[in-house]
């Protein structure tokens, strides 16, 4: 395995060139790339939010006002065809998803069905159904009585040509905005994912994207005094609408629209001539301008009303027929709301109202803290592992180092080259990839010197150790990668940035610890010839160790016992610290203006608010607080007002650097999307093992696992750390580990399955669990190591997440070896031979446990 022919060498050679050019844009700013030729590449690992500051919000169409739409416009058709076909009718009305009407002349049923029959015919092809979609049936059971009911299919066809058409006037709102590369997206049937990277006013987006911006040029109903109509009943075709004004100021207006928004064709903020007020100037099209017209012409000296979202914004004099298509529409504007309405006309109306029902704002200055964290956390790790794999290995350790720096290349080329988001969880998974990509080279290096040991020549010993550890990486790796696949899936936002970054780390481990590795070890030995392999400053576990570790299987067994039914005991009474994923509110990071923090002020003046439950606490130096406000009672809408009300109330003295908001029908799905994705991990998991190897291992490592993710949940019990998205990730991850640690052990049981056939089963696992200690050991210190420097420099925002994985890690080393291994004694792997004496010799010179 250690001969490469000239060809393959190129290409190796020439893979590392092409990441390591599609890297480095990375270490220049975009103006010295700019300089640059044109051939030279430039594309960069694009920043997620988290990182350059920016609003991730998701909004949710309702579907009932697609309903009620619907049925004003059947009520509106019905009433026309019927005139038009001058059939006799009565009782036109609607409710829920049905409209009603009573034919006065039995003998007209026939007529009215003919003339109605235009209601019940197939609107579209069948794209949900597969055939045509009847938007309406028709139910004429009872004598002269016809209902039209809106079908299901006929509102799923409704609720997706309605998004697609939500989907292209979100966008050309969030455009009109100046911002660069927003993300609008459809997101499942009926949501849309609006990010927006370098926002610096979500509130203003949040205005803009929520308003349906439905605007009409209505006339004034002035046949009588308003105040009778509010008294009364209003005259039939007109109603009452308020202005914006504060207080708000009622009118009656005529229900007949006589031009709508849809016929504008431009609208921008400028200035009133006279006065010098903000108004907006619009332009119909043609078939606008000459309604328009038509209608002041008719009605000189009456008045008409503005009404955009059934408020009036103004309700001026015709004083002359507007006969050229322009206008001006004046209010109570500021420069600001005007260009704003400018950019809603502009965009056109939405067909349905869209409410936030979840919003994660970061500000640019927390971005660049969470930046400048990585970095920090990156490099010290990085100094720490190089460090930690020279001391161990040697000149072997120092052609490892070299195969890490390609392997950090390699993902940050990858991730430029896929376009992919890293996020701050992102960062996190870079840094733990480097704590487990030297595992590969820890596999192969002590697997070499066990073949030295065992009277191979330093040529064979390499080549030997190489060919046996390919099984064994293949098979860590690839469990680690089910998790992450599934992570990648069922996850959302920083999350997935952090499956896309970690998957790609798996799979580039194996390219550089084996392959170019390899590369750098057979160049090694055609110049150097060495006698002998190179000595390491450190040994840290002896060779040849004899520890028995089967011998304490019982008490490892209860204690495992009493620690999990104790974290299930306390999770099950005390319960878990969850973060707003799941179970809904807000979370809103602020840092002082001038000075720390004043905890019990803050905690007093929102407490006047009666926004419910609050917890404030310092979240890292003294100036930022951390505010989580609960559930609110009146639905996704109330959880945005929080927002205003504490903005509102501390923006003066506080910077709002991150906003996180999750409503219940998000928080729940997150809940269960959680669930979905450790099971689904877990059975992936079990049926690869299974497959590989027998099913006493696939369930030992299973059970090894849970005991795990147990482990953990507990540690967040008793911690009170919160429990979040990314503590979901920091699990999965942890399956992926521990799994990996698990089958390292388990491959090298099955090896000595093979080679011992008598040996009895306590004394094969003690000696291949001895084989394995000086890896299992060493690959659980560089992990370490790395998640430390994690824990210490990169930030409060992921140290939940990175002190569970750290947790998690002692925990998955500890499974590997006094929970899975002993396992296999329990589901008699061996027959007979597990109940053997596990002290006895045995002959033909093998190893003893003791």
């Amino acid at each position: 395995m250690l001969y490469f022919s000239r060809f393959k060498m190129i290409l190796i050679w020439l893979a590392v060139a092409a990441t390591v050019i599609l890297a480095a844009p990375n270490l220049f700013s975009a103006s010295t790339l700019a300089k640059l030729p044109d051939w030279v590449p430039k594309r960069q690992m694009t920043l997620g939010l988290d990182l350059q500051g920016g609003s991730h919000i998701l909004l949710r169409m309702d579907p009932n006002d697609l309903i009620k739409d619907r049925l004003e416009t059947t009520r509106d058709e019905i009433r026309t065809l019927l005139r038009d076909g001058k059939v006799g009718y009565t009782g036109l009305a609607g409710s829920g998803r049905t409209v009603q009407v009573r034919i006065t002349d039995p003998a007209q049923v026939d007529a009215a069905k003919t003339a109605l029959k235009t209601l019940t015919e197939p609107v579209a092809a069948g794209l949900f159904t597969g055939g045509s979609i009847q938007e309406m049936t028709l139910d004429d059971s009872e004598p002269g009585l016809l209902k039209f009911t809106v079908t299901d299919a006929g509102i799923k066809y409704r609720t997706s040509t309605a998004l697609t058409q939500s989907i292209e006037v979100v966008s050309r709102r969030v455009n009109e905005l100046g911002t660069t590369e927003p993300i609008v997206q459809r997101q499942g049937d009926d949501r849309i994912l609006v990010q927006v990277p370098g926002l610096q006013d979500p509130q203003r987006l949040k205005e803009i994207l929520g308003q349906t911006a439905k605007l009409t040029f209505q006339m004034v109903d002035q046949s009588m005094p308003v105040q009778d109509a509010l008294n009364g009943r209003p005259p039939a075709g007109s109603s009452v609408l308020y202005s914006q004004d504060d207080p708000p100021v009622p009118y009656l207006i005529e229900n007949r629209v006589i031009v709508s928004g849809e016929n504008l064709v431009d609208a921008q903020a400028t200035y009133n001539s006279q006065n010098n007020e903000p108004v907006v100037s619009f332009r119909f099209d043609s078939k606008g301008a000459a309604r328009f017209g038509q209608a002041t012409s008719q009605n000189v000296g009456k008045l008409f009303a503005i009404v955009l979202d059934n408020q009036v914004i103004s309700a001026p004099q015709i004083r002359e027929p507007i006969l050229g298509g322009t206008g001006q529409i004046s209010g109570n504007f500021t420069t600001a709301s005007a260009n704003d309405l400018a950019v809603l006309l502009r965009a056109g109306a939405l067909p349905a109202t869209l409410t936030v029902i979840e919003e994660r704002t970061v500000g640019p200055g927390l971005g660049q803290d969470s930046i400048h964290a990585g970095k920090v956390a990156g490099i010290i790790g990085s100094i720490l592992v190089v460090a930690f794999m020279f001391v161990a290995y040697g000149f072997l350790g120092f052609l490892a180092n070299i195969a890490l720096a390609v392997h950090v290349a390699m993902i940050v080329g990858l991730l430029s080259l896929l376009g992919a988001t890293l996020t701050l969880p992102g960062i996190a998974g870079i840094v733990l990839t480097i704590g487990m990509a030297v595992d590969s080279n820890v596999l192969i290096y002590e697997r070499i010197r066990e073949e030295r040991r065992a009277g191979r020549s330093v040529i064979q010993a390499i080549d030997t150790g190489f060919s046996k550890a390919l099984a064994t990486i293949v098979d860590s790796n690839v469990t680690s990668l089910i998790a992450t696949v599934v992570l990648f899936y069922l996850g959302t936002g920083p999350v997935k940035g952090f499956a896309v970054t970690y998957a790609i780390g798996i799979l580039t481990t194996v390219f550089t610890a084996f392959t170019f590795t390899r590369l750098l070890v057979s160049i090694w030995l055609r110049r150097a010839r060495p006698k002998e392999l190179p000595r390491a400053p450190v040994t840290f576990v002896p060779p040849g160790t004899k520890i028995p570790f089967m011998g304490i299987r019982r008490w490892t067994f209860a204690l495992s016992s009493a620690l999990s039914i104790l974290s299930v005991v306390l999770f099950m009474s005390t319960g878990i610290n969850y973060g707003i994923d799941f179970k809904g509110g807000s979370l809103i990071e602020v840092q002082s203006k001038s000075g720390n923090a004043d905890l019990a002020d803050l905690r007093g003046r929102l407490s006047e608010l009666n926004i419910g439950e609050i917890q404030v606490q310092q979240f890292g130096t003294p100036n930022d607080v951390l505010i989580r406000v609960g559930t609110q009672d009146g639905g996704e809408n109330a959880e945005q007002t929080v927002i205003d009300k504490v903005r509102g109330e501390l923006q003066d003295q506080y910077d709002f650097r991150r906003v996180e908001v999750v409503g219940p029908t998000v928080s729940g799905e997150l809940a269960k999307q959680g669930t979905i994705a450790m099971l689904v991990a877990l059975l992936g998991i079990l049926i690869y093992v299974w497959f590989r190897f027998e099913w006493q291992f696939a369930v030992g490592a299973i059970i090894a696992t849970v005991h795990d993710v147990v482990m953990t949940i507990g540690f967040f019990v008793i911690t009170g750390l919160e429990f979040n998205q990314s503590s979901l990730a920091a699990i999965l991850t942890i399956i992926g580990y521990s799994l990996n640690d698990t089958i390292v052990v388990y491959d090298r049981v099955r090896e000595d399955l093979r080679k011992y056939k008598k040996m009895p089963l306590p004394q094969l696992l003690n000696n291949a669990i001895n084989e394995t200690l000086s890896r299992t050991t060493l690959t659980s210190v560089t992990t370490i190591l790395a998640l430390v420097a994690l824990v210490l420099f990169g930030g409060e925002v992921i140290r939940s997440f990175t002190m569970a994985m750290l947790f998690g890690i002692v925990f998955g080393t500890y499974s590997s070896i006094f929970i899975a291994a002993p396992l296999l004694i329990l589901f008699k792997l061996r027959p007979g031979a597990a109940t053997a004496d596990e002290e006895k010799p045995v002959s033909g010179g093998k190893a003893v446990a003791t």
